[in-house]
């Protein structure tokens, strides 16, 4: 939908009774989250073409979202508004995905970027259609949020939960902004790295259908079909069981499967199996994944956004051609300590048997990431949160070698 069309149908709702329109303001909610970002990305592998990605930058991300009309079909409609601003880069230190990248690396990162996004919906029963622009969180597809602004896309997304534990999603993509531009554009599937994958064209059309059913309190499981036209179709399978133990414990069970296909101007042949077991107890948590590929390439996902795999982590995805992977991690949430708003992560993975092509050894990587955050409970202060993101990256006949290091200063003002 375009944007006139978005305004169109909002004036619509200014038109109804007070009455109808009471709920439409009265429901609404808006905040302002300031995100305050530095990157550093040191490239530690011979004849590296970067010696490092250095940047720092403020995002303001404005959030509207407003009621609906009363009647059958209620009406309404959110905004999201968003600005980055360039507080240091240079062009030999750009790329870290927080600014706009000068692909000539001769002016470097601009001071600002922006963008306005308008999402128009409607909702009847327990349904509920957006048009606009849009964040999804799903299997098929994952919006990334891991820098400065959000990706964001523009299509329709129907959500439907009109029986007892069924969640029905289905929708169509036609375009997306990156998180590191304001730009409109088609759609790719991710490549690089040794995954193997070809695609000779993008796509502007991208068709995603899952549903998601709640056995029981504990026990859930999901499938879900999309199509980058002209590049991949895919299923996928999941499954999610949580078994108390006792108070205070439980084992979670996260098993994923997904056969991904070519589509006519890609290569892209790949399964994808995962599982990832969590302990849980007393603040701490223990977890042990492993995910496995197979077929002529690796893992396809739409380029920019976050993989639904068990060891998609901060850098890595492990889904090379071939690849068979390993994750222990470990959590603690330090409000078991009486310290609410402090928590902590660790976790290695390790990956092999990658296919490099023939007459090529095998290629091995590993990566170790570390999270160390505090939300502030209350006081003048409440709701500020810093994180520090720590990660070091290490492939062997493929790929960059890093060492890695964000430190992310946040809060949510609530407007109304």
């Amino acid at each position: 939908m375009s944007r006139a069309a978005i305004f169109a149908t909002l004036g619509s709702t200014l038109v109804l009774s007070p009455q109808a329109f009471a709920e439409f303001l009265s429901d609404s909610k808006a905040s302002v989250e300031f995100r305050n970002f530095y990157f550093n990305r040191d490239f530690r592998q011979d004849n590296a073409p970067q010696s490092k990605q250095d940047e720092w930058a403020q995002g303001f991300l404005l959030r509207y979202e407003s009621g609906y009309t009363e009647g059958t079909i209620g009406v309404g409609v959110d905004a999201l508004g968003l600005l980055g601003v360039k507080l240091d880069s240079s062009p030999d230190r750009a790329g870290s995905g927080l600014l706009p990248r000068d692909r000539e690396k001769v002016h470097g990162a601009p001071d600002s970027y922006s963008e306005l996004g308008l999402t128009a919906k409607l909702r009847a029963s327990k349904s509920v259609l957006k048009v606009g622009t849009l964040q999804p969180k799903l299997p098929a597809v994952l919006a990334n949020d891991s820098r400065l602004l959000p990706q964001t896309f523009e299509g329709a997304h129907l959500n439907s939960n009109e029986f007892a534990g069924l969640t029905l999603d289905g929708g169509r993509l036609r375009q997306v902004s990156q998180r590191d531009s304001s730009n409109r554009e088609d759609m790719t599937v991710t490549t690089g790295n040794a995954r193997g994958i070809v695609a000779s064209n993008t796509s502007d059309q991208f068709d995603f259908a899952g549903l998601n059913y709640k056995w029981t309190p504990q026990l859930s499981t999901g499938y879900s079909y999309a199509k980058l036209d002209g590049l991949y179709s895919q299923h996928i399978a999941n499954l999610v069981h949580v078994l108390p133990i006792t108070t205070g414990q439980s084992l979670k069970t996260d098993l994923r499967y997904a056969r991904s296909d070519d589509d006519g101007h890609s290569n892209v042949d790949n399964r994808a199996l995962g599982a990832m077991l969590t302990y849980t107890f007393s603040g701490h948590s223990l977890g042990a994944g492993y995910q496995s590929m197979s077929g002529d390439t690796g893992f396809a996902y739409i380029g920019g956004t976050d993989a639904f795999l068990v060891n998609f982590v901060q850098i890595g995805d492990f889904a090379n051609r071939d690849e068979k992977s390993w994750q222990a991690r470990y959590d603690y949430d330090f409000a078991a300590l009486g310290l609410p708003g402090l928590t902590f992560m660790t976790r290695y993975l390790t990956g092999d048997n990658i296919e490099l092509g023939a007459g090529r050894p095998e290629g091995r990587e590993w990566e170790r990431d570390t999270d160390i955050g505090y939300v502030v409970q209350s006081g003048p202060l409440k709701n500020v949160g810093l994180k520090w993101r720590n990660a070091t990256v290490r492939t062997s006949h493929f790929g960059n070698d890093l060492d890695e290091n964000r430190l992310i200063l946040s809060y949510v003002l609530p407007l109304w």
